[in-house]
């Protein structure tokens, strides 16, 4: 996941500074020099990283940080605020006009998933009750166009195209004329890519801005390019003019650098992150949020977004009541599996709670994603009637089901005995809630990481 690595630094060197109780200057220079480290590691860029040392360390060694109650807890605390002021403080959203059509044209290098990208955002603004038209204005990259019309058709939003032989000039003019005249009130240019900057590359993008009116330039890099990311906003920023920056593969780069570094160095806003292949997997940029993950705080507002978002709310409350009851079953399991994958899997659940950042390496391990599908495959080789009611699982009935499932028996009873382990445990839920845990809450013993 991405700051991975620099969570579990940056917690290390936080970890020093609260255990010191007082602070001198000496201290936080010192600790300064680490995060710097820790920064530069990331791949963040290095008069980024200067720049920010500098201004923490003049903010943490002043007199009120100095001098007050907990100054380490208050490094920790300037820490976040220059983080989030470093990503673009506000989260923007890409300007849509008022009234009329707004068109956006994607710029980007090949590879970076611009046209995933593209059909990502067409279907976030179809479920908010927009009307949006994809352009196919890649007539370059083999299986460009099929690809964008296979994505569209994914999130039920047309596709515009005239194949590979026209220009991308003429095809784009023809498409926006086509979005006149059926009442699309957003358009979104798919562009061609090269491996690299070229200048045929900017002339043509410079090109179709000098034929129609482009509201929003959108570029596209991937997180995973690390410093060659921001390298290339820079490029584009000068010779293109650029509106925001979408940043894609951020659920494989561990770093993170990219992102801590483009509104720096370009001073456009980060607009969203690519974390999934999936269509939906497409996160609006919150500064604060990722300073909050950065530093192991958790995301906790973007999982409960992700709840909301995913779960079936009737769903939730009945099965709410079944845990109260201690009435659950086998199929109660396999539909919070269900939900559980749809909000990315219990590893990207994990990873917004407070607490886990710089964990991820530990919960990786315990995350077996083979062994969640074999427990998968063993609950449907059982019959209605056996996952409506564990109880009635007797040796031979375990038998029939291992030999479906094609695993030994021995995992079947292992499933068995947590399964009733777990019901064991939500009878007791209300006592444990009222008694020692209760009270834990009531007098807010339940605190974040600093």
């Amino acid at each position: 996941m991405a700051f991975e690595s620099l969570t579990e630094k940056l917690q290390n060197v936080f970890k020093k500074l609260r255990s010191k109780g007082r602070l001198t200057e000496k201290d936080v220079k010192e600790a300064m020099k680490e995060v710097k480290m820790a920064l530069l590691e990331a791949d963040v860029n290095f008069k980024v990283v200067k720049q920010f040392t500098r201004d923490v360390t003049e903010v943490a060694i002043g007199e009120d940080v100095m001098n007050g109650l907990n100054p380490g807890q208050m490094v920790i605390k300037i820490v976040n605020d220059k983080l989030i002021e470093l990503m673009g403080s506000e989260t923007t959203e890409i300007k849509l006009n008022s009234s009329g059509m707004t068109v956006i044209m994607m710029v980007g290098l090949q590879g970076a998933g611009k046209t995933t990208t593209a059909a990502k955002l067409a279907g976030k603004y179809k479920s908010k009750g927009r009307r949006p038209l994809l352009i196919a204005g890649d007539v370059y990259r083999p299986a460009a166009i099929k690809q964008l019309q296979v994505n569209g058709e994914k999130v039920g939003v047309p596709v515009f195209t005239m194949g590979d032989k026209k220009s991308p000039v003429d095809i784009v003019k023809a498409g926006i004329a086509h979005a006149k005249d059926n009442g699309n009130n957003i358009v979104l240019i798919d562009t061609a890519g090269r491996l690299q900057i070229d200048e045929n590359m900017m002339q043509e993008l410079m090109d179709i801005k000098a034929a129609v009116q482009v509201d929003q330039t959108i570029l596209v890099v991937d997180a995973m390019t690390g410093q060659e990311a921001v390298n290339v906003a820079k490029t584009f920023t000068e010779k293109v003019g650029i509106d925001g920056v979408i940043l894609t593969k951020c659920d494989g780069d561990t770093r993170g650098g990219a992102a801590l570094s483009i509104k720096a160095v370009t001073g456009k806003p980060l607009l969203y992150v690519g974390m999934g292949e999936k269509l939906k997997d497409l996160e609006q940029f919150y500064p604060d949020r990722m300073a909050s993950r950065i530093l192991g705080m958790g995301d906790v507002m973007s999982l409960i977004e992700k709840a909301q978002e995913e779960f079936d709310q009737e769903k939730a409350a009945e099965m709410t009541e079944k845990f109260k009851k201690a009435s659950f079953g086998f199929d109660d399991y396999l539909d919070s599996m269900a939900q559980m994958k749809k909000m990315g899997g219990l590893e990207s659940v994990l990873s917004m709670l407070p607490g886990m950042g710089g964990k991820m390496k530990d919960i990786q391990g315990m995350v077996d994603e083979n062994q969640m599908k074999r427990t998968e495959a063993i609950i449907l080789s059982m019959t209605p009637e056996e996952r409506a009611n564990p109880d009635i699982l007797n040796l031979s009935r375990k038998r029939r089901i291992a030999k479906g499932a094609a695993v030994d028996i021995a995992e079947v009873n292992r499933l068995v005995k947590q399964f009733e382990q777990a019901r064991k445990m939500m009878k007791q839920m209300p006592g444990m809630m009222n008694g020692k845990m209760g009270r834990m809450a009531k007098r807010g013993g339940f605190r974040m990481p600093f």
